[in-house]
């Protein structure tokens, strides 16, 4: 499927790049929201990588009252439990994520070297966009997120991604979205067979210093595998 390559914030921490992360910002944030994060990593624990940060499509998002602003996908209800979802938008996002792999591709980096991130909305299509994806990736990391279109999973997951590594992380007191949420989609990962790593911390919507140390740890396990 072809899509538009999405414009994006690119950090490499060597000039020949070897591997990849490509990382998701938020609802209504862009992809300068999460530049800060490398600056706080020990690159020398990391392979030469190349960070990109994309920004995400102006669209209305239901729940801001039609308010147009960047999202991966329109938001329709705050009632997680009733999960209505935009589908046709999360694989809209999706097929433009796919596109930037193919450009890491096509730089030189195979998937093996790629890792999918993102927080919250950016999370949740990391997630839905690596699972299902046809190439083994390095792994995923989804932030204070969930799994989207929870139900279709089974029959679309890619066999080559069913051991990719998953990080899940989720503040205790988020009122975004609910941690015991977001919990019910690691459990669901989990109990599908995917090595999934989960971290609770004390923190609402958000990231913390912990977290941060905690990522930088396992990102320099993936991307040393």
């Amino acid at each position: 499927m072809s899509a538009t390559l999405l414009p994006a914030v690119e950090i490499a921490t060597a000039p020949q790049p070897t591997h990849a992360v490509i990382w998701l910002h938020g609802l209504g944030a862009d992809g300068h929201d999460f530049e800060p994060v490398v600056d706080e990593f020990d690159l020398d624990r990391l392979p030469p990588t190349r960070f990109v940060f994309p920004h995400a499509p102006q669209r209305a998002v239901t729940i801001n009252g039609g308010y147009v602003m960047r999202a991966w996908y329109d938001i329709l209800s705050q009632d997680f439990n009733g999960r209505r979802e935009d589908a046709a938008g999360v694989i809209e996002s999706a097929a433009q994520v796919e596109a930037l792999i193919a450009r890491e591709n096509a730089r030189g980096i195979p998937d093996r070297r790629i890792v999918l991130a993102g927080f919250s909305q950016g999370g949740a299509i990391a997630l839905h966009t690596a699972l299902r994806h046809p190439g083994r990736l390095a792994g995923v990391l989804a932030l204070s997120t969930y799994l989207p279109l929870a139900d279709t999973l089974e029959a679309e997951a890619s066999t080559a991604n069913r051991d990719v590594p998953i990080f899940m992380a989720h503040g205790s007191h988020d009122p975004v979205i609910p941690h015991d949420f977001a919990r019910r989609s690691a459990d669901q990962l989990a109990a599908a067979g995917y090595p999934l790593a989960w971290k609770r911390y004390r923190m609402e919507h958000s990231l913390c210093l912990e977290e941060v140390r905690d990522i930088e740890d396992w990102l320099a396990t993936v991307l040393a595998a």
